[in-house]
């Protein structure tokens, strides 16, 4: 069979100049000499990929260079035959990681090192661009339609997760704040202060490493599940705020192997338990200096019509969007076993049984909230999903209806965005085709196993989503 090539809708992120780089240096060696800079990239998963340099090689090459086989891989490893040939060449050619400066900050713990988020560029052959296969880039290439209409986004984010230990006698359970510590959490204590108290170290440690990569984190609580607390971030745009949540991620699992115990976004650890969250609030201002800026509300308090637009396109293509929004057979546990997670594209006021909540606010503050996303989704994925459906209604002035049922399997989400032409607008066929091959093969691996739940999901989800 030939290869085929797709046009991608994602422009390259354009490289910095080499006094622009010094710049940036600049700045943090006022402070401290540097040593080496990191440069993480984010591939479909939630895991940082990327490479360790030294500062004159960061310089040289305005960034560094990465085998573009990473884009390609399944979260274990895997090389699926559906993507490498039909859509990523089998040259495995290198890639070029250009480095956001905006991002560039200490990484914590680590003197001397900078760490940086970057994008994949760079000709792969076949007409491919290593971009094209960017979830970063795919959010700044919606973002940038948004400007086109004339709008910008404020989005918040709320984040779930488990704080657990294996143990090899009792499996799965309830992380100790402390290794040598006899206490451990053995019902539901939602909301408890004194349970909270015992992970305080590792709060502390975990704020301020937020701290110095400008993670806009103001608050936390334990949630309604077993060792199970959320994460409040400040109200932001939407790019810094996606980079916010996956950099989060990361800071959370490495802090919590620091402190004794795990931190994992896995769906659904615990089938008798809710699941976790990756909630978003979303809204939208007008960028034309217009006295009243707000899309969402009006100023007699009453919701605007383009609400009920936005999120009749984000109805419209929420069977596809689960894909992403929802990107394991573990996450399906979290829709199946509905513990206020949502089974439908439902929308309306407060409930937090709806996929797209309507929250109670003032006119200026009205806003939209995404329940869909579980915590093992991309978090660019996500934003640039949710943005760039709910542009495509707003601009069609779509109607939302009550809701379709949300897809029972990954396989189901994966068959309806394969066909989703509005998502393959967005996002450009090489990134939904890619993705759909990445998933079919991490499912079927995952269904060789004689226990599926527990080879396959505990054994790499904990750690990896």
């Amino acid at each position: 069979m030939p290869e085929r090539r797709f046009m991608s809708v994602i422009r390259p992120l354009p490289p910095p100049s080499q006094e622009a780089m010094r710049t940036a240096l600049a700045r943090h060696e006022a402070l401290a000499p540097v040593r080496r800079i990191e440069c993480a990239v984010a591939d479909f998963s939630s895991v940082a990929r990327g490479k360790l340099v030294s500062r004159g090689d960061w310089l040289a090459h305005a960034g560094c260079k990465l085998p573009s086989v990473l884009l390609g891989l399944t979260l274990t490893g895997g090389e699926p035959e559906a993507v490498f040939g039909p859509v990523l060449p089998v040259s495995y050619a290198d890639m070029h990681l250009v480095p956001d400066l905006s991002t560039l900050a200490p990484r914590p713990g680590r003197p001397g090192e900078l760490s940086v988020v970057c994008e994949p560029a760079g000709a792969l052959g076949g007409g491919l661009d290593a971009s094209a296969l960017s979830p970063r880039g795919a959010l700044r290439s919606v973002l940038e339609r948004l400007q086109g209409a004339g709008l910008r986004a404020t989005v918040a984010p709320e984040l779930e997760l488990f704080l657990l230990e294996r143990h090899p006698d009792q499996g799965l359970g309830a992380a100790r704040g402390r290794p040598d510590s006899p206490a451990r959490e053995l019902a539901v204590e939602a909301f408890s202060l004194e349970r909270t108290s015992h992970f305080e170290a590792y709060f502390d440690d975990l704020y301020a490493a937020c701290e110095a990569w400008g993670i806009p984190v103001c608050g936390h609580a334990h949630e309604s599940a077993l060792s199970q607390y959320e994460v409040n971030f400040q109200p932001g745009e939407p790019l810094a705020q996606a980079d916010a949540v996956w950099r989060f991620k990361r800071l959370a699992r490495e802090l919590a192997v620091r402190h004794g115990f795990l931190a994992s976004f896995a769906a659904k650890p615990f089938l008798d338990q809710p699941g976790t969250g990756m909630h978003w609030h979303i809204s939208l201002q007008h960028t034309d200096g217009r006295d009243w800026p707000h899309v969402f509300g009006l100023p007699d308090g009453s919701s605007a019509p383009a609400l009920s637009h936005f999120v009749a396109g984000l109805q419209a293509e929420a069977a596809a969007t689960m894909a992403f929004l929802a990107p394991f057979d573990m996450s399906y546990d979290r829709i199946r076993l509905s513990d206020a997670a949502p089974s439908h594209a439902s929308w309306g006021e407060e409930s937090r049984s709806l996929a797209f909540r309507i929250p109670a606010s003032g006119p200026a503050a009205r806003r939209v909230e995404n329940r869909l996303p579980g915590g093992d989704a991309n978090p660019y994925l996500v934003m640039a999903t949710t943005l760039g459906l709910g542009l495509l209604g707003l601009l069609a002035r779509q109607a939302p209806g009550e809701g379709q049922a949300l897809p029972a399997t990954l396989a189901n989400a994966l068959e309806a965005l394969q066909a989703s032409q509005p998502l393959r607008v967005l996002l450009g066929d090489p990134l939904v085709n890619a993705w759909v091959g990445i998933k079919r093969h991490e499912s079927a691996e995952r269904h060789r196993h004689a226990d599926p739940r527990q080879d396959w999901d505990l054994r790499h989800l904990l750690e990896l989503a």
